[in-house]
């Protein structure tokens, strides 16, 4: 018996909409929260604009793009140096602004198309960057906290590793083997088996959840503007765009469409940029489109808008009941940690997946060149620091991506290449 499939724009039973959308709740709410945690705020605010922003982006994108927005690591850096010297209206700020400039460039990518993307990120470059979006995170996977197990860090125990291989090993296991109504949630089934292990193993601490008031407001906020903030932000503009190319052609390949032209790269870039820039003007942090929620898609089989609506309006909901999103909170990261031990890594099997299938061919020593070059700057722990930017990982790659393919560009333009 197949798995059951459900396609961008299929009807999903209710009876299924429920636990599949909680799924992709599940699956983004550790990284999602730990951005307002990072940056001291109140995480209800952000819970609130991710879910306005992903039914915003369902609505630009005309329902066919699947994918769910969350909180953004990439404005840390810059963020965290607004927010210690200015305090964080003034990062809030350099959001707007920063969302605004990229919702220009959507307009430009309308003007004049998308026939450039295969110039600065050819398929040798681009497969290569997304297959390290998986791969980078994985070790995010491992490292503790609040998205990690504690598995690889100082006193860990049996206890950690059992429920971290229990939510892992069913999650392998379930996208496999279960069948029916089971072979669409094997996440959530993960999740749950974890969560169970865990409270068996005395880690789950239920406090946070008869602290929480039934009913709470999110915190907003106005931003205020500073040159120098902005300047600082700017930089990011680069990386969030080469990230979202990126994202948007694994989703491709995951749903068997080429979303970058139906609904059009111009509309979830603008849906993306809008919701970071609306974000900022009521005191939320940045959004991006998600590769937990990604990886869900490509283990699931259920790409349905109605199913990432869903947990749009659950993250909704989780803004304004204290003790639901409190429940959540009490997964621990060896949980969280086992789920996205496997789904990151289907991100980064996506990356070489589109290497294949665009037939990149590595006789060619430009195509060698520029997937060996993108692999190591990404993995060899190489950083770079742009006065208060810092490059590293996937984003450093991106941009030596971008500059190796435009100087391949402009040899071959003059004749320069010998092959």
């Amino acid at each position: 018996m197949k798995k059951q499939k459900y396609d961008i724009e299929d009807r999903v039973p209710v009876a299924l909409l429920l636990p599949l959308s909680l799924q992709h709740t599940f699956a983004m709410f550790g990284a999602s929260v730990l951005v307002p945690i990072i940056f001291q705020i109140d995480p209800g605010i952000v819970l609130l604009m991710n879910g306005i922003g992903t039914l915003l982006f369902i609505v630009v994108t005309k329902g066919k793009a699947p994918a769910y927005l969350g909180s953004s690591f990439a404005f840390l850096g810059p963020a965290g140096l607004i927010i210690a010297t200015l305090g964080f209206s003034y990062a809030q700020g350099a959001f707007v602004v920063t969302g605004f400039l990229g919702c220009i460039l959507a307009w430009i990518i309308y003007k004049y198309g998308t026939d450039w993307i295969d110039i600065v990120l050819p398929p040798a470059a681009m497969g290569a960057v997304v297959a390290l979006i998986g791969f980078e995170l994985t070790s995010l996977t491992v490292q503790g906290g609040a998205i990690g197990a504690n598995i690889m860090v100082e006193g860990a125990g049996f206890a950690d590793v059992a429920v971290f291989l229990i939510t892992l090993l069913t999650a392998v296991f379930g996208t496999v083997l279960f069948r029916g109504f089971f072979s669409t949630i094997p996440i959530l089934i993960a999740i749950v088996a974890g969560y169970i292990s865990a409270i068996f193993f005395n880690m789950v601490d239920f406090s946070p959840v008869l602290e929480a008031g039934l009913f709470t407001i999110p915190h907003f906020q106005l931003p205020q503007f500073d040159m120098g903030a902005i300047i600082t932000m700017l930089p990011v503009l680069l990386v969030i765009t080469s990230e979202h190319i990126s994202h948007q052609v694994v989703t491709s390949n995951i749903v068997g469409r080429d979303l970058l032209k139906d609904p059009g790269l111009h509309r979830s870039i603008f849906a993306d940029n809008f919701s970071t820039m609306l974000s900022g003007l009521v005191g939320g942090v940045p959004t991006t489109t998600y590769g937990e929620n990604i990886g869900v898609m490509a283990v699931t089989g259920i790409y349905s808008v109605q199913v990432i609506g869903g947990a749009a309006i659950i993250s909704i909901i989780m803004a304004f009941l204290g003790p639901l999103a409190a429940l959540i909170s009490t997964i621990p990261g060896n949980v969280i940690g086992g789920v996205t031990f496997l789904l990151y890594g289907m991100i980064g099997a996506s990356g070489i997946r589109l290497l294949v299938d665009a037939k990149v061919d590595y006789s060619q020593s430009r195509n060698l060149i520029l997937t060996s070059v993108v692999f190591t700057t990404g993995l060899s722990g190489l950083s770079i620091s742009m006065g208060s930017i810092q490059l590293s990982g996937m984003v450093l790659a991106s941009v030596v991506a971008v500059l190796v393919s435009l100087t391949f560009y402009i040899f071959e333009k003059l004749g320069l290449l010998n092959q």
